[in-house]
């Protein structure tokens, strides 16, 4: 199994469970981290220590209530352990359950599994553990379809300004005016309300608020 894990999670319940569920599995020692930029620094303690860890299990949401954090959510957590430890073995735990967010992570980070928190989350724990130990990628059942989808969405340089600028609240209408600024020709009001209703589609949310708060979550803006 497991000999050295990282839990980074700001829930205590739910690192208590976990926990148990890694040492019924047979890990040694575990280590757990309640700020993204704590997990981090005792990641980069254990190389320097020559005693790496094995796997790391993350949430996506953390609490905001210390200012000097630099790493704000479990996704900038793993976006910064890839470029540190791009062979760690990943696990996401969180109550996240939209199947584009997954998605992303594996296809961005090539994360190791994903676990929604629900009803059956002990069990998904155990299975994913398992899977992983025998390096495997475990994907949960519900999300597999969506996962491994063709139609997912690949933002381009385009999608990324139009979305930017929403973030910074420029009217919509205003946007075309942004795009060819950027150099980008025949860029009308209506071709980019299509491109927004596209990008919706194909990640299944049904606003553009739900659109930009998963592309800060994921590094795309």
């Amino acid at each position: 199994m497991f000999e050295r894990v990282l839990i980074a999670e700001d829930h205590h319940s739910v690192n208590s469970w976990v926990k148990q569920t890694l040492k019924d599995l047979g890990t040694a020692e575990i280590r757990q981290a309640h700020y993204c930029d704590d997990a981090f620094r005792l990641l980069q303690i254990a190389i320097r220590e020559g005693t790496p860890f094995d796997l790391l299990i993350t949430d996506l949401s953390f609490r905001e209530d210390r200012p000097d954090q630099k790493l704000h959510n479990g996704a900038e957590l793993i976006g910064a352990v890839r470029s540190l430890l791009p062979e760690l073995k990943i696990l996401v735990f969180s109550a996240e359950d939209q199947p584009a967010v997954a998605r992303s992570l594996y296809d961005r980070f090539g994360i190791n599994g994903y676990v929604p928190k629900g009803p059956r989350d002990e069990e998904e724990m155990r299975q994913a553990l398992t899977q992983i130990a025998k390096h495997k990628t475990y994907i949960p059942r519900e999300f597999q379809q969506a996962v491994r989808a063709k139609n997912a969405h690949d933002f381009t340089k385009y999608d990324v300004i139009i979305i930017s600028e929403l973030a910074q609240g420029t009217y919509q209408k205003n946007i075309p005016f942004v795009l060819e600024k950027q150099g980008f020709k025949a860029s009308s009001l209506s071709s980019v309300e299509k491109r927004l209703c596209q990008i919706r589609d194909a990640l299944g949310f049904t606003k553009n608020e739900q659109l930009i708060a998963y592309c800060k979550d994921h590094l795309i803006i």
